[in-house]
């Protein structure tokens, strides 16, 4: 039995409220993307190459993947507070020196520091954990990002507008003041949510071979990556695309990126609505196929002549809505595993989805051209879908043959 107290809101003493969960997990995606809209001028502000650029984005996402190795079983050794408040004070520094880079190397270097803010998405999903327990984590989960999904709606959108007001340092100083008002939110509010902490590190890796052995982790880890790995393609190649495929500004294609946001807002719902309901199998199989036919479609009309970029842009509402229902219980899965290990499991698994999806960001780079269009990135994420259903159909044969079995959790 959960033997948390009431959350009540600003009171250290009692687990985190379901607003600062939010907020917590929101300045992780908020920080992926706010700054893409700025990409072209920070390459020409700096003499960059594309390629230098790019790793502002690929190099952020391969950072996240090594710390969530580290953050997650630091947070299942020594709390989720410290390790919350120790991170959020790193991510305002670095997000004060992207700010004043006075050159690329500088800017890159901060860049990948503010990796660290990937203890928002690590840590809101293991407090979920910690509070719900192993049935309704999925649920909650859900909702959380439901809520989060507010931030990669709007940031683009956000950051398009301060790149055109205050030019290309505006998101790092809004990132900044954002990053402080967070910091103050968990001292004040997050109680820690770990009441079976390890007693030290090295009992910490001891139990790593039952995650790392474990063919369940294996396949709700992948199935999370590359259903993820769809997004983050997207965001690595829209840039591009909007600009020189269908000579966006920075302000428009920042409008354009709230679709999959919306979509996500939409899975996360179904999710926090029906994943006990459902169960994890069906969430994971239409979240897959979801994403799958939003791909299909845009190649479709791409192919056949349709130009306007909503005719693209329009069709990523489902690879939001697949992430939306897929994300969120792949993680409860991972984490059911064993819950002692719910903040490893987590990172594990968050360091997986975040390392392939920087991969797939600077990946899906070299394929693109002006002259063939958004077919290539098109293609590319329906790859990834494709391999997203069948992780997921890995996943629940797998489950079906270890019914039953001793270390089985409690489904959905």
């Amino acid at each position: 039995m959960n033997a948390l107290p009431k959350a009540k809101f600003l009171d250290p003493s009692t687990p985190p409220t379901m607003i600062t969960l939010v907020i917590l997990a929101s300045m992780g995606a908020l920080s992926m993307n706010i700054f893409l809209p700025s990409m072209p001028a920070i390459q020409e502000y700096f003499g960059a190459s594309p390629s230098a650029v790019q790793f502002l984005l690929s190099g952020f996402l391969f950072m996240n993947g090594v710390l969530q190795l580290l953050l997650g079983p630091l947070s299942d050794r020594y709390g989720r507070r410290p390790v919350a408040l120790w991170s959020f004070g790193i991510f305002v520094i670095a997000s004060i020196v992207c700010a004043n880079a006075p050159n690329t190397a500088t800017l890159v270097t901060a860049r990948t520091i503010q990796a660290v803010v990937v203890a928002s998405f690590v840590l809101s999903r293991a407090a979920a954990r910690d509070i719900a327990g192993t049935k309704d984590a999925a649920s909650m989960m859900g909702y959380i990002a439901m809520g989060m999904s507010v931030a990669p709606m709007l940031g683009p959108t956000i950051g398009g507008f301060l790149q055109e007001a205050f030019g290309w340092t505006a998101p790092f100083w809004a990132l900044s003041g954002l990053g402080v008002l967070v910091l103050f939110l968990v001292f004040r509010d997050m109680g820690e949510t770990n009441l079976t902490p390890s007693s030290s590190m090295s009992e910490q890796v001891r139990q790593y071979p039952q995650l790392l052995t474990s063919r369940r982790f294996w396949g709700y880890a992948l199935a999370n990556m590359f259903a993820s790995g769809v997004f983050f393609s997207l965001l690595g190649g829209a840039p591009f695309v909007g600009t020189e495929v269908y000579g966006l500004s920075p302000s428009t294609l920042g409008l354009y990126f709230i679709f999959g946001p919306m979509g996500y807002f939409t899975g996360s719902l179904i999710t926090g609505r029906y994943a006990a309901r459902l169960g994890t199998y069906r969430m994971l199989t239409i979240g897959s196929s979801l994403t799958i036919f939003g791909m299909v479609l845009a190649l479709i009309l791409v192919q056949n002549g349709y130009e306007h970029p909503i005719a693209f842009f329009g069709c990523t509402v489902f690879i939001g809505i697949g992430n939306g229902m897929v994300i969120p219980s792949a993680s409860a899965g991972m984490m059911s595993i064993n819950p002692r290990l719910a903040g490893t499991a987590a990172g594990l698994g968050g360091s997986m989805m975040t390392s392939g999806g920087g991969a797939m960001s600077a990946l899906v780079v070299i394929f693109l051209s002006k002259e063939a269009g958004v077919t290539p990135l098109i293609l590319f994420m329906l790859v990834s879908a494709v391999f997203g259903l069948l992780a997921a159909i890995y996943t629940i044969r797998v489950e079906h043959q270890m019914r039953g079995d001793e270390d089985h959790p409690t489904l959905p």
